[in-house]
């Protein structure tokens, strides 16, 4: 019997969305399902979302829940992460309210920026921890890692446990095709596409409907849209900084206009209210996402309390399919964040990169892209900057390369000059000490 281990499995969109994958998939639906969290309510109530979700299935399948991370290891096949370390409160609340007091305003903050970088510094040692556990326990388990910072996070676990079989795995390709298909107003599954780069920042390199380019419709369409009394549908009004972006640099982006919005300095300004209101930029959009999902997942878990099923549809997510591409020896293409190993040549070794993966009995095996284009490129090697440091602040117990990735950041170096921006780092770092590794609280940042 196959053993999937999810690792914050309150965090309940990621495991209901995954799960029911699993149970849909015939090579998984009569799985062992470990559900470990930390926070015994929300544990609870996964487990009655997963046992409504069996018995709506009708599959095999069983379930343990633990809030011990080493029982719900042990012999694992395959692990899913999936938590945030602080949780909404405090932690998210701080890594917003503590940068706006110095007019640093953000829309998500969970994967590049100050938020991110203290995020970062939160969650890579508790994967740390996840992936010494797995040495331990089950060795020849897959991670499958959906935790932001995404790319910080999958470059510090490659530095620190090369021998651990990981793939971090993101929607945002799966997402945009969506949009971009509406867009077009043309069925998904006939559009043919290629993408590279880093996580959140990669980019449509191909964009094709039955050989016809698709970017000169995705030119016109932004265009027209733009006119007075437009009757075109797009672009939809999250994807002006994505359909902006692209009309300069050529390319459209992977990840949502509210997340590339504080990737770049072009679009959060000081005084420039009439950007945020022209791009439609949601600023504070990810807490009030956050309030919103645990409110609608309150209101989920009760109805399912009288033992009633739950209809079971199949995500977009990658995991069930990968999964099942390990176990049967099916090739299956994902897209995958790996450690570079020569797989993207035009960015530095070592880092976190998306590509096309081929996945088999094999694992994740990375396809080599070489023809990103050149201001793409230089566009990836400011998020990278950003990463990097991070990732040595980590591993080299460095402070001053937590304040050196905060200085790198394209977007706070736009708005903060450098000692508002040391300022701001050892107010997030007190304030986040109780979460952080003993060499970065503040005692040390004195």
């Amino acid at each position: 019997m196959t053993k999937i281990t999810f690792i914050g499995a309150g965090s309940t969109i990621f495991m209901q969305n995954i799960m029911g994958d699993a149970l849909l998939t015939p090579a998984l639906a009569d799985s062992h399902f470990a559900l470990m969290d930390i926070d015994p309510i929300r544990l609870a109530e996964s487990e009655a979302v997963a046992k409504a979700m069996i018995r709506s299935v009708g599959t095999g399948a069983t379930i343990l829940t633990h809030t011990d991370r080493r029982a719900a290891l042990d012999g694992a096949d395959f692990v899913i992460t999936a938590f945030q370390v602080g949780g909404y409160e405090p932690c998210t609340v701080t890594d917003f309210d503590i940068p706006k007091r110095y007019g640093l305003r953000q829309t998500i903050a969970d994967t590049l920026g100050v938020g991110g970088i203290m995020r970062g510094l939160r969650t890579v040692p508790v994967l740390w921890g996840v992936a010494q556990d797995m040495m331990q326990l089950c060795p020849n388990a897959t991670l499958l890692q959906y935790v932001n910072p995404m790319a910080i996070n999958t470059w510090a676990l490659a530095e620190q446990f090369p021998a651990l079989k990981q793939v971090g795995l993101c929607h945002s390709v799966q997402n945009t095709i969506e949009e971009l298909a509406h867009d077009l107003d043309l069925p998904k599954d006939e559009i043919r596409y290629k993408v590279a780069g880093v996580n959140h920042v990669a980019f449509f390199l191909r964009l094709d409907h039955q050989g016809r380019d698709l970017y000169p419709a995705l030119r016109r369409g932004y265009a027209q849209a733009a006119l007075p009394k437009s009757p075109l549908l797009m672009p939809r009004c999250p994807n002006k900084v994505r359909y902006e972006v692209m009309d300069h640099l050529g390319y459209f982006c992977t990840e949502s206009s509210e997340h590339l919005a504080e990737y770049v300095p072009w679009f959060i300004k000081d005084g420039r209210q009439d950007l945020i209101e022209q791009f439609s930029i949601p600023l504070d959009e990810y807490p009030t996402r956050c309030l919103e999902q645990v409110a609608n997942w309150k209101e989920q878990a009760k109805t399912l309390t009288d033992g009633r099923d739950v209809h079971v549809n199949r995500s977009h997510e990658f995991a069930a399919d990968l999964m099942n591409a390990i176990i049967t020896d099916t090739p299956y293409v994902a897209y995958g964040n790996l450690p570079n190993t020569g797989q993207v040549t035009q960015l530095p070794l070592g880092a976190a990169v998306e590509t096309p993966c081929l996945v088999d009995s094999n694992g994740v095996q990375p396809s080599v892209v070489t023809d990103i284009p050149p201001q793409l490129i230089a566009l990836m090697r400011t998020q990278i900057n950003v990463q990097e440091l991070t990732v040595r602040a980590l591993t080299e117990q460095n402070l001053e390369h937590i304040y050196h990735a905060a200085m790198m950041d394209p977007h706070t170096a736009a708005e903060l000059d450098l000692r508002q921006i040391r300022s701001l780092v050892t107010d997030l770092l007190t304030a986040h000490a109780d979460w952080l590794p003993d060499w970065c609280r503040p005692a040390r940042a004195a």
